[in-house]
């Protein structure tokens, strides 16, 4: 029993809950008694009666040992409950001695020195940036530094007494226009025994500047090691390690460099016994910070007398490459010319053919711009007048105009509209009758997005008798994308150089081994390829009297571009050399030098453009002469980009350390592996099919056009240095989907 434990509140608690169970049987006890005990017979013969009583009785047996459990249940909680109070009044009577004995002890300490003979020391709050209090003088750890306000300094840890722990630093205030402040310094550790504290981080980083230094880790002072040194904020190196203690310890490890800094170099081991800190890892690099370089792994700490010295820190990852991007077209060239001309009316002549003019092409684009939109083809309206014609009659609208080109980064123009074409009835007209809406200019190719297609114009009789062929104009091509590429992802940035080995021990002890080089930055991810141009829609056509009226087919679409090339994975950084033995011992290997960076992804290639939709008909009269105009096939979609090349091993592997008297040089570091090559870009997706025109009933409804493929996927990038491997091949693109039937309009 001398190990066994109470929590007088657990069992306060177990007290409650025992209690709620008891109520809630005897609630269903009582709710039981009547059905149970009262039970009815269900005829007036023997047997019925005989059945009725031996169940009633087995019922008031129930109650009567329900009654005894209640009261036992009650008699256990109520012992519970008692025993609770005894063990919250013994703690009480316990804690009460103890704690007017111990305040006793530290009064005098107290009073005379500021600080207690046994506890730990105060921790201080937060945003004061103040000390933390000391240890008590026989036992106690060292209080935590407060934290800093905006700006200011994290408060060093406090320190311990005989034995005990040094106090972690405050953390460094985030700076506002200025610099981060500085994390504060580990408290020391005990007289005797006692490990020096934590180095408080440094602060946040400013609008303008970079972010504080980590704090010092705390100094061991008898046997013991030194503290960590605190994380640096971004921009600012990390805290070094503690020094060692007087007889047995090691050195604390160099904190983390913050984004694109150094690490901390680790703290020098015990002055008798003791290894050297390891230098802290260098920050990987960050745009915008430093000039976005990697920072170089902190230097490993020299032993003293007897011991190794610390391991470098590795440097920092090099800079991821930027991605890619396309241009984005900043104004639009002007428009063709659309030309126009006034109602016409005709009567009393022979065969007649009227033309309309088109549009004129767009203008071209300046350096960023947008080719202008090609002009409107010439509408034409013609009114029969009395007594007629007696020849044939032939109206065609002029073409919409081509679109503009582009100037660099500016897309292609889009096509004109062909002009639309209308009769009108009054007089006779004695042969056949042909009415053509104008045929949709092409758009331009080229730029980040091809020109799409113009529209047909409408070809159509109004309240006409008639006979005839009305057409829709053919929708105009859309333009292909650019032939160029789109944009090359950036190569990724050279990792950074590891620290240098400690030197090992006067006496005995070898050199600490090289800081590996930091890995090269991942290449930037290829820009999207450019999209082809939509196809246009066809014209629609109208009949009012007998013939045919067929719709305008649908533009061709635009190939898509190919995407973009991934960025070459950035240059392993070198490593750092290893640290020199002492009188015996084998100097430190040299530290590996840093894979290269991965290849950047292949850009996806550029969407192909949606075939143009045909054109919708009306016939009132001879509904069997309308046909809808055909949509025509998806463009395919661009390939995708190769992949980047692997970034090349660091070639510049760390010396080894000198050899003691007796003993060896340390081996050179390796050269670093050179990196993967980056995955082939996604083809880009195959354009959708035209719809198909709509037919009045009885007429035939124009077939949709076929859907893409998708374009190919990119190359993988090639391999870096030795041991890269090749990326893997782009996934193919997604097939565009079927045209559905057209609607009228």
């Amino acid at each position: 029993m001398s190990f066994v434990i109470a929590v007088p509140e657990l069992v306060a608690t177990a007290v409650g809950d025992l209690a709620g169970i008891g109520s809630a049987l005897s609630s269903a006890g009582a709710a039981a008694a009547a059905p149970t005990t009262g039970i009815v017979a269900a005829a007036g013969d023997e047997v019925s009666a005989a059945v009725t009583a031996l169940f009633a009785a087995h019922g008031r047996g129930y109650q009567a040992l329900s009654a005894q459990a209640a009261a036992f249940h009650e008699q256990f909680v109520r012992s519970l409950a008692a025993a609770a109070g005894a063990y919250t009044a013994a703690d009480a009577a316990g804690a009460s001695p103890l704690e007017s004995l111990l305040g006793l002890v530290n009064a005098p300490t107290q009073t005379l020195l500021g600080r207690p003979l046994i506890g730990n020391g105060v921790d201080a709050p937060d945003f004061s940036g103040a000390p933390g209090g000391a240890g008590g003088l026989l036992f106690g750890n060292g209080g935590r530094g407060g934290s800093g306000a905006p700006g200011q300094a994290g408060g060093a840890g406090g320190d311990a007494g005989l034995f005990g722990n040094g106090g972690i630093g405050g953390a460094g205030g985030a700076g506002v226009t200025v610099s981060g402040a500085a994390g504060g310094a580990g408290g020391r550790g005990g007289w005797l025994f006692g490990n020096g504290g934590t180095g408080g981080l440094g602060g946040a980083q400013g609008a303008t500047a970079v972010g504080g230094v980590g704090g010092v880790g705390g100094a061991a002072r008898f046997v013991g090691c030194g503290g960590v040194g605190g994380v640096g904020g971004a921009g600012a190196h990390g805290g070094d390690g503690g020094a060692g203690p007087l007889l047995i310890g090691n050195g604390g490890a160099g904190g983390h460099g913050g984004a694109g800094a150094a690490g901390g170099n680790g703290g020098a081991g015990g002055t008798l016994f003791g290894d050297g800190g390891a230098g802290g890892q260098g920050g990987s690099a960050a745009a915008g910070v430093l000039g976005g370089t990697p920072g170089t792994g902190g230097h490993g700490g020299n032993a003293n007398w007897f011991g190794s010295g610390g391991a470098g820190g590795q440097g920092g990852t090099g800079l991821t490459g930027v991605a890619g991007v396309n241009p984005v077209p900043t104004g639009t060239a002007a428009p063709g010319n659309s030309p126009t001309l006034a109602p016409l009316t005709i009567s009393n002549l022979g065969n007649v053919t009227v033309q309309g003019t088109g549009g004129g092409t767009g203008g071209t684009g300046g350096v960023g711009e947008t080719g202008g939109t090609g002009g409107t083809g010439m509408d034409l309206i013609v009114t029969v007048g009395s007594p007629g014609i007696t020849g044939t009659l032939t109206i065609g609208s002029g073409p919409g105009g081509n679109g503009g080109s582009a100037g660099v980064g500016g897309d292609g123009g889009a096509g004109g509209r062909g002009g639309n074409s209308l009769i009108v009835a009054s007089g006779t007209v004695g042969g056949v009758t042909t009415v053509s809406g104008g045929t949709g200019g092409s758009g331009a190719s080229g730029g980040p997005t091809g020109g799409a297609g113009g529209a047909g114009g409408l070809g159509g009789f109004a309240n006409s008798p008639y006979a005839g062929t009305a057409t829709g104009g053919d929708g105009g091509a859309g333009g292909a994308a650019s032939t160029a590429a789109g944009s090359a992802g950036g190569s990724g940035g050279t990792g950074g150089a590891g620290g240098t080995g400690g030197h090992g021990g006067l006496f005995v002890g070898n050199g600490g081994a090289g800081g590996a080089g930091g890995i090269g930055g991942t290449g930037g991810a290829g820009a999207s390829g450019f999209a082809g141009g939509d196809g246009g829609g066809g014209g629609s056509a109208v009949n009012t009297a007998t013939g045919s009226a067929i719709g305008g087919d649908g533009g061709t679409a635009g190939h898509g571009g190919i995407g973009g090339t991934g960025g070459t994975g950035g240059i392993g950084g070198i490593g750092g050399n290893g640290g020199a033995a002492g009188f015996l011992g084998i100097g430190g290997a040299g530290g590996a030098a840093g894979a290269g960076g991965v290849g950047g992804v292949g850009g996806i290639g550029g969407a192909g453009g949606d075939g143009g939709g045909g054109g919708g008909v009306m016939m009132t009269a001879a509904p069997s002469g309308a046909t809808g105009g055909q949509g025509n096939n998806g463009a395919l979609g661009g390939d995708g980009g190769a992949g980047g090349a692997g970034g090349a091993g660091g070639t510049g592997g760390g010396s080894g350390g000198a050899g003691g008297l007796i003993g060896w040089a340390g081996a050179s570091g390796a050269a670093g592996a050179g990196g993967s090559g980056g995955t082939g870009g996604q083809g880009g997706i195959g354009g959708n099919g035209g719809n198909g025109g709509d037919a009045t009933t009885g007429g035939a409804v124009g077939s949709g056009g076929n859907l893409a493929l998708g374009g190919q996927g990119g190359l993988g990038g090639a391999a870096g240095g030795p041991g890269g491997s090749t990326g893997s091949t782009g996934l193919s693109g997604v097939s565009g989907s079927n045209g559905k039937a057209g609607q009228f309009v």
